[in-house]
């Protein structure tokens, strides 16, 4: 078997990208001997700086550092404190950028969207868990990928690490899609089965955050944004729909009454921040986000604390189901690696 070398560039370091470069570094062998790809990571940038070697860096000392508080900048004979993400796309030779920095949709989805624009326009494929880009940017860097004849994949910016988008736009085609059904954000569950089991909102948040289910204020989870900008996402990729965030109706997990909740576990049942896109007899769709209980005949009525599940309701392929259980985000890390697989390896 042939081997070809990828390099990757990897632009933030925290949860996902500092698991990510574990993956790429206790896979590399096997990734090796099973597809030919010799995965090696060229640069890392996070907040602080970057590290950068041709020849590949160390993903477990790279993790070390993270886990430590530390710049992936002070990696020795490799760092390059201050240089930021753009900067070090500029830099170094990379086949394909990672980019899993923040989500940032209040400021116009900077700075992951000028890292991705510019990766592309370099002729990069683009891995991106990113929802930020592709909710406010979709179309755009679609054609910019399909100028620089390069792939866009996006499949952990919905439900981690669960492949909900490869399922739809991918496994469905010639379907007709009748009903959209996703709970794709893990932290309103957790907080929501914590205030089910009587416990305080405060110390629901509390626990959440402790758990690392929660950063923050949690207002980007608690108040649906999350959840909406994957049905966003989802309404674009799979139902080739154009859509703003802003179309959809979204109501957060705030107002959730505890009787609620408890008469909700009494019979059996959940409530979950839903997404749901449904088709109308004219073949427009419409959207809506708001907790919804779902009982324990529905397919995602019993999902657990740190689970997210989508279901597709269509014409020929019946009814599918796919759930995940992401107890770290580790699931969200590795949807990186499953993109290199199918941009190198198809």
């Amino acid at each position: 078997m042939a081997t070809r070398t990828v390099r990757i560039a990897l632009i933030g370091a925290g949860n996902l990208g500092r698991r990510f470069s574990h993956i790429v570094a206790d896979k590399h062998d096997r990734l090796l001997l099973q597809f030919g790809l010799d995965l090696r990571l060229v640069g890392v940038a996070d907040s602080q700086g970057s590290a950068v070697d041709a020849n590949g860096l160390d993903g477990e000392l790279l993790c070390k550092l993270k886990e430590a508080g530390r710049s992936v900048s002070e990696l020795p004979g490799a760092g390059h404190p201050g240089m930021t993400g753009l900067e070090l796309l500029n830099a170094i030779h990379a086949d394909i950028l990672c980019e899993a920095g923040p989500v940032n949709l209040e400021q116009n989805g900077e700075p992951g969207l000028s890292h991705v624009q510019r990766a592309l326009e370099k002729g990069m494929h683009v891995s991106t868990p990113n929802k930020g880009p592709i909710v406010l940017a979709y179309r755009e860097l679609i054609a910019l990928a399909r100028e620089r004849n390069v792939e866009l994949r996006f499949d952990g910016t919905v439900a981690g690490g669960l492949p909900a988008l490869a399922l739809g736009a991918r496994d469905l085609r010639g379907a007709i899609i009748q009903r959209i059904e996703t709970v794709p954000n893990l932290t309103t569950g957790f907080v929501l089965d914590l205030l089910a089991e009587g416990v305080t909102w405060e110390a629901a948040l509390e626990q959440a955050r402790e758990a690392g289910a929660l950063e923050g204020d949690g207002a980007w989870d608690l108040d649906g944004w999350d959840a909406t900008a994957k049905l966003a996402i989802l309404a674009q990729a799979v139902l080739d729909l154009d859509i703003s965030l802003h179309d959809i109706p979204m109501q957060g997990i705030r107002e959730v009454a505890a009787a609620t909740l408890r008469l909700a576990a009494d019979q059996g049942a959940v409530i979950r921040l839903l997404g749901s896109a449904v088709r109308q007899g004219d073949g427009t769709y419409t959207f809506d986000v708001a907790p919804v209980t779902l009982g324990p005949d529905h397919p995602l009525g019993r999902l657990g604390s740190k689970q997210m599940g989508i279901v597709y309701h269509t014409d020929i392929f019946g009814t599918i189901t796919s759930i995940i259980d992401e107890q770290t985000p580790l699931p969200s890390a590795a949807s990186m690696l499953r993109d290199i697989l199918c941009i190198f390896r198809g």
